[in-house]
């Protein structure tokens, strides 16, 4: 079967012309582009706001960074000419719970079963190939009954079609049995796939409606929200952490290219990083292909890995490979591995172990934003090189983790799924670490 075209970001990206009109005026971003690489030198450097949300001395710590490697000011510093070879610094963040508190792949997730847009597919393994035999049959006994095939799922009033489908995302059935399987864990997440794959069969506009949709409703709701998907009262909120959206501001003001790096669907998340100013050309998520102007469940490949083959999405290290390609021009097998001098972003930002191998890969500053995910929290509190900043959650931080961190038996996910020790970059072992920022 040939593989049909993908929507790509950056210059391959080809969103509708309707879609990006609805981004562009919805929005109004302040900026469409990067900013020059050579500013005028009369345009000062930007200042971060203070917040008490930012713990210690971590504000002037990312000041420090972003003022050093930065265009802007009397001339290019030392810093910039030698580490980035005169080129633009780029800031790399994930999105969910890093710029915003809250998940917006589960916002559009829980909008699309309230609204019935699940269309009915012939065959529910065709959307997802990791689905397992147990969980293609738990969502045919709930839903195939409910609508013809290429119709819409009445999810919003059939409340087991509804919970199987929630289910799924979760990575198990309503009866206990695993939902994905077979599957390498640092490439993918089938899970984080399943929420693009579920909105196969519309367009890219009729997506990127859903998601402003989604956007306004959780914007709206009051902080604490709930909402009811199927038989589950879940999130029904979400905000943008104004820390967060003051970094991004300051970094595009001082000449840094702002991308984001997120494991949510590239549309949905395109939409909400429109809120921040910052263009659909510099978002990077789970992007789907396209065939005859209707999404596919198929996914865009990276690296060596072929558009189609639906193995690797923007998760653990398959978004360095993203970051790797779309951002700095690595391409082929070259883009998983740690990228040469100079092609580097200066700051990264992240929340979990879908971004710890991204965000290490900076070379100025690396923001763990605090949400007790293991692997991410070994390596910013070994701090084996003296770059990883942490920080509590912008908004209702977590408590103080009771137990140390597992780093030298458990904190590290095998390609296969399995546990093991993390590891220094020198092959020696992260002692478990206790929380201490909270």
């Amino acid at each position: 079967m040939p593989v049909p075209p993908v929507v790509r970001s950056r210059r391959r990206t080809r969103l509708t012309c309707l879609a990006l009109a609805l981004l562009a005026t919805a929005f109004a971003p302040a900026s469409a582009s990067a900013a020059p690489d050579n500013p005028s030198p009369r345009h000062p450097c930007a200042t971060l706001s203070d917040s008490p949300a930012w713990y210690g001395t971590n504000r002037a710590r990312i000041q420090q960074v972003v003022d050093l490697y930065a265009p802007c000011g009397a001339a290019p510093t030392r810093a910039r000419r030698t580490a980035l070879g005169g080129t633009t610094p780029v800031a790399v963040f994930d999105w969910d719970n890093t710029v915003v508190k809250n998940d917006v792949g589960d916002a559009l997730l829980y909008w699309v079963l309230r609204e019935d847009k699940v269309l009915h597919p012939a065959d529910w393994s065709s959307l997802n190939s990791y689905l397992t035999p147990a969980a293609d049959r738990a969502l045919s006994t709930a839903c195939d009954a409910s609508a013809a095939v290429g119709e819409p799922l009445p999810t919003a009033t059939d409340t087991g079609c509804a919970d199987e489908i929630y289910a799924v995302y979760h990575n198990a059935t309503t009866g206990g049995e695993k939902a994905f399987a077979g599957y390498d864990h640092r490439l993918m997440s089938p899970g984080s796939a399943w929420v693009a794959e579920l909105l196969t069969g519309h367009t890219a506009a009729e997506i990127a409606s859903y998601a402003e949709r989604a956007r306004a409703q959780n914007l709206a709701a009051p902080v604490g929200t709930t909402q009811q998907v199927g038989s589950h009262h879940v999130t029904g909120w979400i905000r943008y952490y104004a820390e967060q959206r003051d970094l991004i501001h300051t970094l595009t003001r001082d000449g840094y290219a702002v991308w984001v790096a997120s494991a949510s669907p590239q549309i949905d998340v395109q939409v909400w990083a429109a809120g921040l100013g910052i263009p659909p050309d510099r978002v990077l998520g789970i992007q789907s292909l396209y065939a005859h102007g209707r999404q596919t469940p198929h996914l865009r490949g990276c690296g060596d890995i072929p558009d189609g083959a639906d193995s690797v999405l923007t998760y653990v290290s398959g978004k360095r490979c993203f970051v790797n390609q779309d951002v700095f021009g690595i391409h082929g097998a070259a883009a998983f591995r740690p990228a040469p001098p100079g092609r580097h972003a200066v700051l990264a930002a992240g929340d979990s172990a879908t971004d710890v191998v991204f965000v290490g890969d900076a070379i100025g500053v690396r923001l763990a934003v605090n949400r007790n995910a293991p692997e991410l929290m070994c390596r910013a509190y070994d701090d084996a090189d003296g770059r990883w900043l942490v920080n509590p959650m912008f908004l209702q931080p977590l408590p103080r983790r009771a137990t140390p961190y597992p780093c030298s038996t458990t904190g590290y996910t095998n390609p296969d799924g399995s546990p093991g020790p993390v590891r220094r970059d020198d092959g020696s072992i992260v002692p478990d670490q206790a929380d201490t920022v909270f």
